[in-house]
């Protein structure tokens, strides 16, 4: 059971990856609202293809919550019913969250992928949840641990919600980009109490201090990263999408603090290779940290200097999450090394 429960834990954390992997593109692609509605999509559970399956017809059945877009407004049926040869306001009401009315196929679906990823995942910590009833007499916590992770995914799913009632509001965004992390940390912290065999490492105080370091500029620069990312949509909405080398022209404040954190991310994590290194302490995860960091300079530095090449903007999103899971990791492999030491 323990090697079931372990595989689904490291099955959630891919999927919830994936759901910000998925995320990134509906952000590059601009498809954050190709679904207006939630749960469903133009109320349908699988979304229309063509614009022509949301627009009123005559002698057709509509069921109670399908959408249609009329005089560019959604409409919502408030009960199942065929239509007659003329159209009948009777049968519907306005669709209130928001005032978008917009159907772009390629959008619609990219946001229903990132939806139907988002639903995977919250199957697997609920499949997650039950199988840690096991462990409820040998360890409370990772039982504990399981279900708040299942809660925290139904907050991310109101999240999503409410960002799409709010036709994107970049806050709400970067809300529910650090939720993302926060059950990736969640997950990786179950994965470690749940783990029995582990490579033995020396305890440090003072790495153990700057990997916590390390991490938390990593998740303000996560942070920033967005704040850049909610400027440049404002940028394009302005110079639009073709534009792509006036989206960074003059850029606030955010902007510099978050180029110039990447010095200080990158000489700290050099430091503390130098210092793992040095003191043979065992935590090799830490070359997978230089590794991320490496790319995600190249990829900043593309979207800056080369005007956002095509790909280089989920990239550098998702490759700031993994950063953050490796870093978090690294955190808790210090920890236990911390414990095993004050045991000895």
């Amino acid at each position: 059971m323990s090697n079931r429960f372990l595989k689904t834990a490291k099955i959630s954390l891919i999927l919830v990856y994936l759901v910000i992997v998925a995320g990134a593109i509906v952000r590059m692609t601009g498809s954050g609202m190709g679904c207006p509605d939630w749960p469903k999509c133009f109320g349908y559970y699988i979304p229309p293809t063509e614009e022509s399956q949301l627009e009123w017809h005559p002698d057709s059945t509509y069921k109670k919550g399908q959408v249609i877009i009329r005089n560019e407004q959604l409409w919502v049926a408030t009960q199942n019913f065929t239509t007659r040869a003329t159209y009948d306001s009777s049968y519907w009401e306005p669709y209130t969250k928001h005032e978008y009315a917009i159907f772009n196929p390629w959008h619609t679906w990219i946001e229903f992928i990132n939806r139907l990823f988002g639903a995977l995942a919250g199957l697997a910590t609920l499949v997650l949840a039950i199988l840690s009833l096991w462990y409820w007499k040998k360890n409370k916590k990772i039982t504990l641990l399981s279900w708040v992770i299942v809660f925290a995914m139904g907050f991310q799913a109101w999240l999503g919600a409410t960002v799409v009632y709010s036709v994107l509001n970049p806050f709400k965004i970067t809300i529910h980009m650090v939720m993302a992390l926060l059950i990736v940390a969640m997950l990786l912290y179950l994965i470690a109490l749940s783990t029995t065999k582990s490579k033995p490492f020396k305890y440090d105080r003072m790495t153990l201090m700057l990997f916590i370091t390390a991490l938390t500029i990593t998740f303000l620069q996560v942070i920033l990263g967005t704040q850049v990312r909610e400027f440049v949509d404002a940028r394009i909405d302005v110079v639009g999408e073709a534009a792509k080398d006036l989206w960074l022209i003059e850029p606030t404040l955010q902007f510099y603090i978050h180029r110039s954190f990447s010095i200080l991310v990158t000489a700290l994590n050099l430091f503390i290779a130098y210092r793992i290194y040095k003191l043979g302490s065992g935590y090799s995860k830490i070359n997978w940290v230089l590794l991320l960091i490496f790319f995600e300079i190249i990829t900043g530095m593309a979207m800056y200097y080369w005007s956002f090449p095509f790909t280089t903007q989920p990239f550098h999103l998702v490759l700031a999450s993994l950063l953050f899971g490796v870093q978090f990791y690294l955190v808790l492999e210090a920890l236990k090394s911390k414990r095993s030491h004050k045991t000895l």
